[in-house]
């Protein structure tokens, strides 16, 4: 397979991949239009995590754990139970927070059907997470600051009561040295754990200060002016990319299903024959005048001619017929008759389908008698023998129906009638049934001296073309080659018609 193997399939299969991008293109287009736009607003906020100068690993690691865990806050439920009563929503919004990668931001983003309230949402968010910094480090019970705050104050009860000993023993016993001494030292000791509480205390105030102002906001969000979703560009593109591609697929998909015969080289291929004629379609009602006037249409008759009479055998008596009906093969019968008699030489048509007979149509006789008739034995081919007025074509038409017409032509009449007409002419051609229709294709194929298979392009079958050629063999048929009706015209014809129609001007 080459590039132009794959572009002939896409080309024949053109209006699967325009149905397909046209389908999915309607169905998306209509979609985006019909979705409920969605606005998105985003809250930016700060999360201090470290006050000194120095950073050390412990600073890293403490950081990352600070801000997961505000971004797990956010979306707690409590935390969404509260912004749902601030914000007087019926249900919880869509909501998105994240870090912003080697900051120490996050972003809060909530979506929502109506701007501001996906503005007020977000803000709100923020707010909530801002009142509730502190119990990350409170709990439920007292902070140290609270705690030390109580040690300070029983310290300076005690630091009071210690004095006031001091001093009672310096008025009642100044020359008991040992007891103000015992009383100093105490006093002195309370002194310093008071000092010691109360730098504890000034610490945890400043961090508790400084924990105040680690969290804020920095850019509140806005009310936005266009929705986030849909996307109707980038939907519409992913859209159309999506229609060419499973159009693509389908086209293949259907190729591989389909066994209808396109090319001369799928027929060969099918048939294990050769193609010895190529017959282009033909516009109008078929016509003989038709054959010199169209110069593809009169060429193709005229090469088929040639290529039968090169045959290595002789042949005066040959079978043309196609697997099923309407295939074109008693327009070829009566055309190549035709052409071998421009050529000179003596030529009968036989119509043997006694069905549906079409000889008669294409030579515009009559066909009151006929084959049935001779092989009735109610008249001799020599009275039933019609000539047209095309020098060396003679007609037998089918005649009237008989009751068993494959009977009738497996009977030694019929055997005799082609021994005789082969005396008398040069080429005797039989317009038989579809072979797969009924018998007579394969009861006439022993007693002819060849046989060529019609096969309409676009529209014959792969599976039947072989069914066709296993009956023929069969019965021991001698099938020369294939005809390709309908076939595609080539470049040469091109050329040669374009020169005809100048020389006419």
């Amino acid at each position: 397979m080459d590039l132009k193997h794959y572009l002939r399939i896409l080309w024949r299969r053109k209006w699967i991949i325009v149905i397909t991008t046209v389908v999915t293109l309607t169905i998306v287009v209509v979609g985006t239009y019909k979705t409920t736009p969605i606005y998105s607003a985003t809250a930016t906020m700060r999360i201090a995590s470290s006050s000194t100068g120095s950073v050390s690993s412990y600073d890293y690691y403490y950081a990352d754990r600070l801000m997961n865990t505000y971004v797990k806050l956010a979306t707690t439920t409590p935390v969404l139970d509260e912004l749902v009563t601030r914000v007087g929503l019926g249900s919880v919004p869509e909501i998105e927070v994240k870090t912003l990668p080697q900051t120490e931001l996050i972003q809060i983003t909530v979506e929502h059907s109506n701007p501001q309230t996906a503005s007020l949402a977000a803000n709100t968010l923020a707010e909530i997470l801002i009142s509730k910094s502190l119990e990350l480090y409170t709990g439920s019970g007292e902070s140290s600051l609270e705690i030390l705050s109580e040690q300070v104050a029983s310290m300076e009860q005690e630091i009071a009561q210690a004095r006031t000993e001091y001093l009672n023993i310096v008025e009642s016993s100044p020359a008991d040295t040992e007891a103000i001494q015992s009383a100093q030292e105490m006093l002195d000791l309370k002194q310093q754990m008071y000092s010691s509480v109360l730098e504890q205390y000034e610490q945890a105030r400043l961090k508790a200060s400084l924990r105040e102002n680690s969290i804020s906001v920095v850019e509140p969000a806005s009310t936005p002016e266009k929705p986030a979703k849909p996307r109707k560009e980038l939907n519409i593109a992913l859209g159309f990319m999506v229609g060419a591609v499973g159009g693509l697929g389908l086209a293949f998909l259907w190729e591989n299903l389909d066994s209808t015969l396109y090319t001369t080289e799928q027929i060969e291929s099918v048939s294990k024959l050769p193609v010895i004629g190529k017959v282009p379609p033909l516009g109008k009602e078929n016509s003989f005048e038709e054959m010199n006037a169209n110069f593809s249409y009169g060429e193709s008759f005229r090469r088929l001619r040639t290529n039968i009479l090169s045959i290595d055998f002789p042949i005066r008596t040959l079978l043309v017929t196609s697997a099923k009906p309407r295939e074109g093969k008693s327009r070829i019968a009566a055309n190549l008759a035709y052409v071998m008699a421009q050529s000179g030489r003596k030529v009968v048509v036989v119509d043997c389908d006694m069905r549906v007979p079409s000889q008669y149509k294409l030579f515009s006789i009559e066909n009151k008698f006929g084959l049935s008739s001779i092989l009735e034995q109610k008249a001799t081919f020599t009275e039933e023998l019609q000539s047209i007025d095309l020098d060396g074509v003679h007609v037998i038409p089918s005649g009237p129906l008989p009751e068993n017409p494959s009977e009738l032509l497996g009977t030694g009449q019929m055997k005799n009638l082609l021994d005789r007409l082969a005396t008398v002419f040069d080429l005797v051609i039989l317009d038989t049934p579809a072979a797969l229709a009924v018998a007579d294709a394969a009861i006439l194929a022993p007693m002819v001296d060849a046989i060529v298979l019609v096969v309409c392009r676009a529209k014959s079958n792969a599976g039947e073309v072989r069914i066709m050629q296993a009956q023929l063999k069969k019965v021991d048929g001698k099938v020369i080659g294939v005809i390709e009706n309908r076939a595609e015209h080539t470049n040469g014809y091109y050329y040669y018609h374009h020169k005809k129609m100048s020389l006419k001007k």
